[in-house]
């Protein structure tokens, strides 16, 4: 009995096969259209596990217990606001009044700078002067050397950190450490290297850029020495986040002289608040994605129901034939949705194909993180098959009600 069985399905298969590929045209044409829908799908679902790793990598990167405070409202900057508005006083003032803090570097950055070692040059994005514990306050491990220290700091030494990008390219066979890089005229020794890191953010490459105590910075480049850009705190207790964010805000708008009525001259950053943004975020790409993926897969669906229509048309005369010598109805339904599946299946890997190519190059562009795994693969097939069931049956029904007396006349 189950011999029997495999004998019809392979008859099947193989009377789908032929009748496919005897309309080759139109058969092509159902591929594409299955193809890029599920091409989208997989584009879909690997972006929705790439934004959730991201976003939770960003999270681990930013800290738990880390605070980053702007200068200025980048919620809702008015024309004007100045964006330097954190000062040496706010300093003195956290590091004196708010409890909890064991950790506090301010910083600014210049960008846009050429970098300069031996015969080689480098527009670096982003310049940074920093206090102490530059790398440690950002979770950033070290590959090689040490961070910024209180000395550096203090005496505005000439040192740095530099991206790991930077380090390739200055130095691709040697040791970076101990070396002498030119920022412009100003002359740095390299005594640390960050690790590189997988992401690209709107400054830029972040393993591009360079780090040198602030006070160095000040002074070489002729800024304001009271006031900085951002500053990073980080607290000894995470679970009290909220809390500390809030008592933060009220001793800010204290040292900062603001009148009830009058908004927020900084913005308060945590690391709850970086994965509400990464969530709406990944929220917008996913139903954009996901009405795009939608629409190309129901085009897909009705360019396979409008041709198996046509096709059942031309094959009235075979098909009737078929049910007049007493060819069972259900052979008949099972032999026009096993075409089906088959189409589907066929278009399914190519467009699997398709999204993965697209992958590789949205990846390499770094327009979206693409995750791709098992289950990009097991969905995209299931949406496949779906497809074809879904708008194959009613042409499927037409095929079986095939008046066989009807056919015979004609």
């Amino acid at each position: 009995m189950l011999n029997l069985w495999l004998k019809k399905i392979s008859f099947l298969f193989w009377l789908g096969q032929k009748s496919l590929l005897a309309y080759k045209l139109r058969t092509f044409f159902v591929l594409m259209a299955i193809a890029f829908g599920i091409s989208s799908i997989s584009i879909v679902i690997s972006s929705i596990d790439g934004a959730q790793k991201k976003a939770v990598q960003i999270v681990n990167w930013f800290g738990p217990d880390a605070v980053f405070v702007l200068g200025g409202d980048i919620y809702s900057r008015a024309l004007g606001q100045r964006r330097y508005t954190l000062s040496l006083q706010d300093l003195k003032a956290i590091k004196e009044h708010l409890p909890g803090v064991y950790l506090a570097v301010p910083m600014r950055a210049i960008h846009n700078i050429q970098v300069r070692y031996k015969d080689k040059n480098m527009q670096v994005n982003s310049v940074i002067g920093s206090t102490a514990h530059y790398a440690d306050s950002w979770n950033w491990p070290l590959s090689e050397g040490r961070d910024l220290n209180e000395d550096d700091y203090k005496r505005a030494k000439r040192v740095a950190l530099i991206g790991a990008n930077l380090a390739r390219f200055f130095f691709p066979d040697s040791n970076p450490l101990g070396k002498t890089l030119f920022v412009q005229n100003l002359p740095l020794q390299v005594v640390g290297v960050l690790s590189e890191r997988d992401f690209s953010g709107g400054s830029g490459d972040i393993n591009k850029r360079l780090i040198m105590p602030l006070t160095t910075l000040t002074k070489r480049f002729n800024l304001n020495r009271t006031y900085y850009r951002a500053l990073r705190l980080k607290f000894l207790f995470p679970e009290n986040m909220q809390f500390y964010a809030q008592n933060l805000e009220s001793l800010l708008r204290y040292t900062h002289k603001l009148r009830p009525e009058e908004p927020n001259d900084f913005t308060i950053l945590t690391a709850q608040d970086i994965l509400k943004f990464l969530s709406m975020l990944k929220g917008g790409l996913v139903l954009f994605l996901g009405l795009t993926a939608c629409i190309t897969s129901i085009i897909g669906g009705f360019v396979l129901a409008n041709l198996f229509y046509l096709n059942i048309e031309e094959r009235k005369k075979e098909i009737g034939l078929k049910l007049a010598l007493g060819y069972p109805k259900e052979l008949i339904l099972a032999q026009v949705l096993l075409e089906s599946l088959l189409l589907c299946l066929w278009g399914g890997l190519l467009g699997l194909g398709l999204g993965y190519g697209l992958g590789l190059l949205l990846n390499k562009l770094n327009l979206i993180p693409l995750q791709f795994s098992l289950k990009t693969f097991s969905l995209s097939l299931v949406s496949a098959l779906a497809i074809g069931i879904g708008f194959s049956f009613k042409p499927a029904k037409t095929a079986v009600n095939i008046s066989p007396l009807e056919v015979l006349k004609s």
